[in-house]
C-alpha cells in the first residue's frame, strides 16, 4: 500500500527497549509500514546488553541511549520529554501495529475533536498461539474509569494521547516498577473520556520470560498504591469511589492472605493498616 500525503496532525512514536534485540526491528518495521506518514520514531534504548544496534532503524528516527536501566516508565517519560507532537503513541518493543493504525484513530480524532486519547482492539499472541480474549477483557471507549479500576484495559501499544495531557495529568510514575500503565489509565480516566475503534490494530506478543508481569508476584501492592489516591477524589462519582474502596478491600485482604501464606512480611505492615481501616468504613 502506498503511503498517504502527510495530514494535519504529527504523531511522535515512542518505543522504549531493553534488551529486545530479537523483537525490536519488527516493531520498527510495523511503524514504517503506516499508511498515515506524518510522524517521527523515538526508540529509547534503557541500558540494553544484549548488543542492540539502534542505528540500523532509519533515518525518521531519533535514538536515545542510556548506559543504565531504570525501567520502562523513565524510557517512556524520556520519550515524552524528547517529543514535540500534538499526539504521542506508543509501541511496546515485541509488539506490532497494523499498517492503518496511525491513520485510523487520527481519522477519528479529526471527527471527533474533543478526543483527547484513542485506543483500539488488539490481537493476542501467547508462546506463537492466538489467545482469545476474555470477555471481561473487551475494550471500550467512554467513561472507563470503573472499568480500570477492575484491571488494565488500555494497552500502551493501542494507544494515542494528546500530548497535552502528560502536561496536565504528569507522566509514568517511574516510582511503580510494574502496573505504571494502570496508575496512569486511572488518572486519565478520571478526568477524559477515551475514544475507542472497534477494529483491531494491534498485534501483542506475549509469553517471554523478561516480561515484567513474570518477574513481580504481588503485583496488586502496585494495584493498590496506584488505587489509594482516588479514595477522595472529587472528579469521581460517588459510585466510582465505593468501587476504587471495594477493590482496595479485595485486593488487601488477598495481599494479606499471600504474606501469610507465603511468610513473606515486605510491605505487610503497611497493607494491615490500609485493610483495617477500609474495614473500618464498610462496618
Amino acid at each position: 500500500m502506498q503511503k498517504r500525503k502527510s495530514q494535519v496532525s504529527q504523531v511522535d512514536i515512542i518505543v522504549p527497549s531493553y534488551n529486545r534485540k530479537a523483537f525490536l526491528k519488527k516493531a520498527v518495521r510495523s511503524v514504517y509500514k503506516q499508511t498515515y506518514s506524518n510522524w517521527r520514531l523515538i526508540i529509547i534504548d534503557d541500558g540494553s546488553t544484549d548488543g542492540t544496534h539502534l542505528e540500523d532503524y532509519g533515518s525518521r528516527t531519533q535514538l536515545f541511549r542510556f548506559d543504565e536501566n531504570k525501567g520502562v516508565s523513565f524510557a517512556r517519560n524520556q520519550g515524552i520529554k524528547n517529543s514535540s507532537a500534538e499526539w504521542l503513541a506508543f509501541l511496546d518493543s515485541d509488539d506490532e501495529w497494523m499498517p492503518s493504525k496511525l491513520e485510523k484513530q487520527i481519522q477519528l480524532a479529526h471527527k471527533n475533536p474533543s478526543a483527547k486519547w484513542i485506543h483500539c482492539n488488539e490481537i493476542w499472541i501467547k508462546n506463537n498461539q492466538l489467545l482469545n480474549q476474555k470477555k471481561q477483557h473487551e475494550k471500550s471507549g467512554g467513561r472507563i474509569f470503573d472499568r480500570c479500576v477492575s484491571l488494565c484495559c488500555v494497552s500502551p501499544s493501542a494507544v494515542l494521547i494528546k500530548r497535552e495531557l502528560f502536561e496536565e495529568l504528569g507522566f509514568f510514575r517511574e516510582d511503580f516498577p510494574v502496573c505504571e500503565d494502570y496508575e496512569l489509565w486511572l488518572r486519565l480516566s478520571a478526568s477524559y473520556n477515551i475514544f475507542f475503534l472497534e477494529e483491531a490494530l494491534v498485534v501483542k506478543q506475549g509469553g517471554h520470560p523478561d516480561q515484567l508481569s513474570k518477574k513481580f508476584k504481588a503485583m496488586d501492592y502496585w494495584r493498590v498504591k496506584a488505587l489509594i489516591p482516588f479514595l477522595k477524589d472529587g472528579r469521581l462519582s460517588l459510585e466510582e469511589r465505593r468501587k476504587v474502596r471495594h477493590s482496595l478491600l479485595k485486593r488487601t485482604d488477598i495481599l494479606l492472605k499471600g504474606y501469610k501464606k507465603h511468610k513473606s512480611f515486605q510491605n505487610q505492615a503497611e497493607i494491615q493498616s490500609l485493610y483495617e481501616s477500609l474495614k473500618k468504613e464498610f462496618v
